[in-house]
């Protein structure tokens, strides 16, 4: 089921994602969450009525369900208890992340995996040479990875989710698509929020964040980095020589007092983060027309631009493929609050899950400044009105 987002709840996530980027208390964020989870579910739950009472065949799409999937939404009401917290089927789980990386570009970029429940993997640095040889002869090239254990911080992040009691007459399947369509919206709204600018105080260090070795953490809060440079695309010679800055900062790993400086593979593994009202200014600087007289749109080294709304205006964020460790932990545990709602005719669940982000080093991502001339960045026009 995939839900027709309405203009209302757009309106509350925008709310939302100001709130993170403002660095509003954690108090003023959860308001503001709550307010779009609202938002999402009536529009869900419109949607999801107005389906199932109409020509779809529900035993059919029952069918495509397995025996524990069928079982755990059949009695969701009974089995689910009060103080009881319990996993999600593993086959819906599996649909959410695949979900969560297909239809947000920004995750599927970001490399992000589903780990195990406990959070714990292997990060591995190489180091040597490749060296070409006769087959069968001498080895002339080593090639050592340095493999570090780590226990990932589990940040817990939780998605409200609410079921019409009369929901549960239309059958498994519908209740299964209903509850992932909410989860997936609210898990994509906050790991694109926390992946980008997440503080590392109880969520993700964003990418926006200083890493470099003994940076200052105040509180669990990591700094944001200053912004590189600008971006004007005033001309093409311009454009190349601001993307060729961009590029050799990132070809290069951080030195450290235990690790030298190494080379990145950064051609075709580049990402420019622009929030969507952005987009079009950028876009619009590098389209030509060409002899056929057909509009192409390209960036120097085949550069590829991800919008998101949680990315702030005026700002552009740069990082490279492979060097942003993005995890989510494992299974999602529901638990039901049956008893605390004042709503009618309706449950609240709380689902529940891990997640981890942290850059390999300071130099997998930057900060630039949108200076397109005679553009106005969308948060400075709004504060004029």
């Amino acid at each position: 089921m995939t839900i027709n987002l309405s203009n209302e709840f757009k309106t509350a996530r925008q709310n939302f994602l100001n709130a993170v980027q403002n660095n509003e208390s954690q108090d003023v964020q959860n308001e503001l969450y709550s307010q779009m989870i609202n938002e999402l579910f009536e529009e869900a739950k419109a949607q999801a009525k107005t389906e199932a009472e109409g020509v779809i065949n529900m035993p059919t799409a029952d069918q495509k369900l397995n025996a524990e999937q069928r079982k755990f939404f059949n009695e969701i009401n009974k089995e689910v208890g009060y103080k009881e917290e319990k996993l999600l089927p593993q086959e819906t789980i599996d649909r959410i992340f695949e979900d969560l990386t297909t239809a947000h570009p920004l995750l599927e970029a970001l490399g992000l995996k589903n780990a195990g429940l406990r959070m714990k993997f292997l990060k591995a640095e190489t180091k040597g040479k490749a060296v070409w040889g006769k087959i069968f002869g001498e080895i002339k090239g080593q090639l050592d990875a340095a493999f570090s254990d780590e226990e990932a911080i589990q940040n817990k992040l939780t998605a409200f989710v609410v079921i019409p009691k009369d929901l549960v007459d239309f059958g498994p399947a519908w209740v299964e698509s209903f509850v992932r369509a909410q989860i997936d919206e609210a898990f994509a709204v906050a790991l694109e929020a926390a992946f980008l600018s997440g503080d590392g105080n109880d969520k993700p260090v964003g990418l926006n964040r200083q890493v470099q070795e003994g940076v200052s953490v105040s509180m669990g809060k990591y700094p944001e980095k200053e912004a590189k440079g600008e971006l004007t695309f005033k001309d093409s010679k311009t454009t190349v020589l601001e993307f060729t800055k961009m590029y050799a900062f990132h070809s290069r790993t951080e030195k450290t007092s235990t690790k030298p400086s190494r080379s990145v593979a950064v051609t075709g593994n580049l990402v420019l983060v622009v929030n969507p009202t952005d987009a079009w200014v950028i876009n619009a600087q590098h389209t030509t027309l060409n002899a056929n007289g057909v509009y192409v749109t390209a960036l120097p080294f085949n550069t590829q631009i991800i919008e998101s709304e949680a990315q702030a205006p005026g700002k552009v964020l740069s990082f490279v493929k492979g060097r942003y460790d993005a995890y989510i932990g494992g299974g999602i545990t529901v638990r039901k609050f049956d008893q605390t709602l004042a709503l009618e005719d309706m449950d609240l669940y709380t689902a529940k899950q891990f997640a981890y982000g942290k850059a390999k080093d300071d130099n997998a991502a930057a900060v630039w400044t949108l200076k397109v001339e005679g553009h106005t960045p969308l948060e400075a026009l709004e504060e004029s009105l």
